[in-house]
């Protein structure tokens, strides 16, 4: 059950500036503004939304490929999705070009300045979904504009079933715009703040837009998601983590999930918990990639979960049986 990733392969450079940008930009200079940070702390992450979603996929043993364009520099990129398996016959390197990437300084107050390069991202329909035909179910998330057209496009017309995840990349579209995206797509996968966008930029309400799709997928942080399909909103709470690190990520684990389940053609809730359950596991870990878990300990984490549902529905549950 091979599931084709449309999306962005990126590294994220992550400085730590050990105090608060505040202190440093003088309100009455910004029109002339020149400013440096000194960031002891910095690391480099693999990242982007194809690189994150095919990585939980494959902790799943789900057959993620990825369909994405990189630069010259894409080496330890590559290295890392060789050892962990992840199918790479899809990844086309632009020459000259780097990976996009993401320069993020963040200060002690959680501000953040970041400066986004998309690379040989801008080149991403250099790919064609009729080099993957043999997938069951795709996923349009975030990548470069003429892309995205190209490669829905492409799946409707081969008959793959795909979700669309506008994601970051939702202000390169208008309303009408995301109306032929969604007309086209089987699922429709949003955060709370992207779902109020796309309907100020339609006008059109959350029950209306679901009724264009198999299924509306709107993920409301620590609140859990709620998935509108066959008339109804599914509530999915969240599952509780062993900490909170770190959300960078978290999404795209959870739509991993979402696509592992719909390709088996599981129920709604199940699809819904299996993906939280994945949310769960990447937040108590920095970065997109760094998590690792076994089956085994995934269907521990999602059944243990399943209990505690249930325990809160009647909790006559967690009371031993009376000899």
């Amino acid at each position: 059950m091979k599931i084709l990733i449309c999306g962005s392969l990126a590294y994220d450079t992550i400085m730590v500036f050990p105090d608060q940008f505040k202190n440093h930009i003088l309100a009455d200079k910004i029109h002339k503004l020149s400013v440096a940070f000194l960031v002891p702390e910095m690391r480099r992450e693999f990242g982007g939304t194809a690189g994150n979603i095919a990585y939980n996929l494959q902790l799943l043993e789900g057959q993620p490929q990825i369909m994405a364009t990189v630069g010259d520099d894409f080496a330890p990129y590559q290295n890392w999705l060789e050892q962990h398996n992840i199918d790479r016959q899809h990844i086309k390197t632009i020459n000259g070009a780097f990976t996009a990437q993401a320069f993020i300084t963040t200060d002690i107050d959680d501000n953040q300045i970041t400066a986004f390069h998309p690379g040989a991202m801008q080149q991403a329909h250099a790919n064609s979904v009729n080099d993957a035909k043999d997938a069951v179910l795709a996923i349009i998330a975030p990548d470069g504009r003429d892309a995205m057209f190209q490669h829905a496009k492409e799946c409707h017309e081969a008959g793959i079933p795909f979700m669309f995840d506008p994601g970051q990349g939702l202000p390169m579209f208008n309303g009408e715009e995301l109306l032929h995206f969604i007309e086209l797509a089987d699922y429709l996968a949003v955060n709370d703040y992207e779902s109020q966008v796309i309907q100020d930029k339609t006008g059109l309400t959350l029950e209306q837009l679901a009724a264009k799709v198999k299924a509306l997928i709107v993920t409301l942080g620590g609140e859990g998601s709620h998935i509108y399909a066959d008339g109804q909103r599914h509530e999915i709470p969240c599952v509780k983590a062993e900490a909170i690190v770190d959300p960078t990520g978290c999404g795209d684990a959870y739509r991993a999930g979402l696509l592992y389940g719909i390709a088996r053609g599981w129920d709604w809730k199940t699809c819904g918990r299996l993906a939280a359950t994945l949310g769960a596991i990447k937040i108590a870990h920095r970065g997109g990639q760094n998590h690792t878990a076994s089956r085994e300990k995934i269907e521990s984490i999602y059944s243990h979960a399943l209990v505690q549902d249930a325990i809160k529905e009647d909790p006559s549950l967690s009371r031993p049986a009376s000899s």
